[in-house]
């Protein structure tokens, strides 16, 4: 990479400390050809550079870049990837992409043809298709399916709601699809269509649907999603749906529902006022107007119900009557008897200190809890036997790595889908069933259904949790991912990679490193995978304990693993670059601002960076419940980890090597962030990279192509930078998924 100090003379454009002033407010706008040109010219540079930078194991010296797009694209396409299925009625669905079908089939098979090595695809819609047909840029989606009234008595099913989004953007369009003469139902005949906005359609009957999207002027939330939930007739104008329920604009968004569950039939609206914050209502369409009866609990606890069972996950201590249940716990119960104000609940899990919830999967008569104890995986079946009494035990003790657990059919049977998978141990599938565990016998010997082979080469990596000590003596997990110690060259710090998100409530847990081990670990990488506060992986105490003001404690935490891998002697300052995106990019950000004397480099994707007009950028005002309203006295806190505030002329020549990446196309963190950080370090002469693809959305990338590409640069980087050039790569070398489907 160049160093800062080869460059010419700059001049620092930096924001106001107060945010009164911004001098790269003009690169906001997204799709404006000066700042259009702004991006391609940055784009071309970093290009450039790193596609300069040679790969040291290729005997020609091919460029680095180039080779490690190959392999990444090759592991991405690969047709030997398990085909993740969703069951509905006879067949499973499925989404597939490969080199020759790069925007997707969308298919189906049954379940006999499945479990065979060669299961037999009837296509559906071939996206790649349907775009050049239409001249257009689909991304899939998603799709709903209408269950037949008649699917007991062997009606298949037959009409389908499909979201499509051009080039991967959150905003999408909904078209009617018949699954019989496998095209879309025209407008003109009837077909629902519902146009671009962020919003949904789902299925009520064969002529009606929920239609929350954008119904015009002043229908949509300051965050940009629907705040109206209306009932759309099939022959009648969208705008004339039928409104039922409307949300306040400061609100995030309003969602509505139809639980087809035979017997257990019901209407739902929640009302989203934020993250883990929500109004639940039942809706009796049957009334004139349909009315709304609330489910009465806390607004950050999460209720629905399955069949007769009401569940509740509260967030906080939660007292009903003189019995109190604690955040992060489950509680299910009868759930016309709650609503009648008869509670009967019942405590399926209570965490202690190094326990939480990760999930809870339901079958027709049992429910499946995943449970992480520090961060690793355990089952629980619980099943209520002849008197109605909960019996609890554990369900295949014996699986080890992280495991995930859903129902092939909740309405229709009690088999489970179970895949197991770790950091350098490729996934398996395996097929489940609880039907005999109600009643007091056994769960069923997991069936191999599918296994994924490796991507990389795994022999002499080793995995390893350790616990790093945080400011305020919090202890955190984080997994590393290595050669062996008896592999190792003595004393030799080694290029690691540390990775974190620390927010959303959201686990990093497990999961097989594919791309990341060819690309990294089969070089010689070692990678860190980091459980900071913010997340879930102790359950909402461990998010909630780095919201708005207590922000600082993840990137303390961050910062605190990075001292840890340094103290152990797995890598140095010049070894260790850190990766994060979306609010991870934020995390990496501050890393940047506030801990540059740590970092070799740093990498930071899709991200927030300007926390003084975050809320005022696309769906930025959803996320004031993470990290506060940047607009009222909230700025005294969210100035302190507002990267692009944080910039300054005296710590300039600190900052290492950094490599912003973002989308033209993401609509849920605007590429403002990325493209006005950029500009601002350029100012201060700091080294910096930016490239921001055309397409991709928030993922960052809309195909396998445009994935491999962004990955292929960003490896590049690191290999460029902490891996010491190509004197580094040589080294290390040598030294080395309503009815969805």
């Amino acid at each position: 990479m160049t160093d800062s100090t080869d460059q010419p003379e700059h001049t620092a454009q930096l924001p106001a400390p107060d945010g009164s002033t911004d001098p790269h407010a003009w690169l906001e706008d997204v799709t404006g050809e000066e700042a259009l040109d702004w991006v391609r010219e940055r784009n071309a540079r970093a290009e450039s550079a790193l596609e300069s930078v040679q790969d040291p194991a290729d005997p020609d010296g091919a460029p680095l870049a180039e080779t490690l797009q190959g392999q990444i694209r090759e592991i991405l396409d690969a047709k030997d990837r398990i085909p993740g299925v969703v069951k509905r009625g006879e067949h499973l669905y499925n989404v597939w992409t490969d080199a020759e079908h790069e925007r997707g089939l969308w298919r189906r098979t049954t379940m006999e043809s499945y479990r065979t090595d060669e299961p037999e695809w009837e296509i559906l819609l071939d996206v790649d298709e349907l775009n050049e047909a239409e001249g257009e840029d689909w991304v899939w989606h998603g799709a709903r399916l209408l269950r037949p009234a008649g699917l007991a008595d062997g009606e298949p099913y037959r009409r389908a709601l499909v979201a499509l989004s051009h080039g991967g953007s959150d905003a999408d369009v909904t078209r009617e699809f018949d699954l019989e003469t496998l095209s879309f139902v025209p407008e003109s005949e009837g077909g629902f269509v519902r146009p671009e906005a962020k919003g949904s359609l789902s299925w009520i009957d064969e002529d009606t649907v929920w239609a929350c999207t954008d119904f015009g002027e002043d229908t949509m939330t300051s965050s940009g999603y629907a705040r109206q939930a209306r009932i759309w007739r099939r022959g009648t104008p969208l705008d004339e749906a039928e409104l039922v329920h409307e949300i306040p604009a400061s609100d995030m968004a309003v969602f509505a529902a139809h639980d087809h569950t035979p017997g257990w039939e019901r209407d739902w609206i929640v009302e989203a006022h934020a993250f883990y914050d929500q109004t639940v209502h039942v809706v009796d369409r049957s009334a004139t107007p349909p009315e709304l009866t609330t489910v009465e609990v806390p607004r950050d606890l999460e209720a629905t119900a399955h069949r007769d069972l009401g569940i509740f996950s509260p967030r906080s201590d939660w007292q009903v009557g003189e019995d109190v249940y604690p955040a992060g716990s489950l509680v299910v119960g009868d759930f016309a008897r709650f609503q009648a104000g008869e509670p009967e609940l019942h405590m399926l899990f209570e965490p202690t200190a190094s326990t939480s919830l990760a999930d809870m999967t339901i079958t027709r008569t049992a429910v499946v809890l995943s449970i992480l104890e520090d961060v690793v995986h355990r089952l629980e079946v619980h099943t209520r036997d002849e008197h109605g009494q909960w019996v609890r035990r554990d369900l295949y003790p014996e699986l080890r790595g992280s495991i995930g657990v859903s129902a092939v059919d909740a309405d229709e049977s009690d088999e489970i889908w179970v895949t197991v998978t770790d950091f350098i141990e490729p996934t398996a599938l395996l097929l489940g069933d609880l039907s005999e565990v109600a009643g007091g016998g056994e769960p069923s010997d997991l069936e191999p259904v599918k296994s994924a082979p490796a991507r990389f080469d795994a022999e002499g990596l080793e995995v390893t949790q350790h616990f790093a000590t945080s400011d305020d003596g919090t202890r955190i997990p984080y997994f590393e991912i290595s050669q062996s110690r008896g592999d190792r060259a003595a004393n030799s710090p080694r290029p690691t990679l540390l990775y974190g998100y620390g927010g959303f409530e959201i686990s990093l847990t497990p999961s097989y490193l594919g791309a990341i081990g060819k690309a990294w670990l089969e070089r010689g990488g070692t990678y860190v995978l980091a459980n900071i506060r913010g997340g879930g992986e102790y359950g909402p105490a461990w998010h909630q304990a780095a919201l708005k003001e207590e922000r600082h404690r993840a990137y303390e935490d961050f910062s605190s693993v990075a001292k840890d891998l340094v103290e152990r002697g797995v890598t140095d300052r010049d070894h260790l670059a850190v990766r994060g995106g979306s609010n991870g990019g934020l995390l990496t950000g501050n890393m940047l601002t506030q801990y540059p004397e740590l970092f070799g480099a740093v990498i930071i994707q899709v991200p927030l960076l300007d926390m003084k007009r975050y809320s005022h950028l696309l769906a930025g005002a959803s996320w004031m419940a993470e990290y506060g309203d940047p607009d009222t006295e909230d700025w005294e806190f969210v100035r302190t980890f507002s990267p692009y505030h944080l910039l300054s002329e005296e710590r300039a020549a600190d900052y290492p090597p950094t490599f912003v990446l973002t989308s033209t196309r993401d609509d849920r963190v605007h590429p403002g962030h990325a493209r006005k950080f950029t500009a601002a370090l350029e100012s201060l002469g700091a080294d910096v990279r930016s490239w921001e693809n055309i397409e991709g959305g928030h993922g960052g990338a809309a195909n396998n192509e445009q994935a491999a590409r962004m990955n292929a640069l960003l490896y590049t980087f690191l290999w460029d930078t902490i891996g010491g050039g190509s004197t580094g790569v040589a080294s290390s070398v040598a030294g080395a998924t309503g009815d969805d489907a």
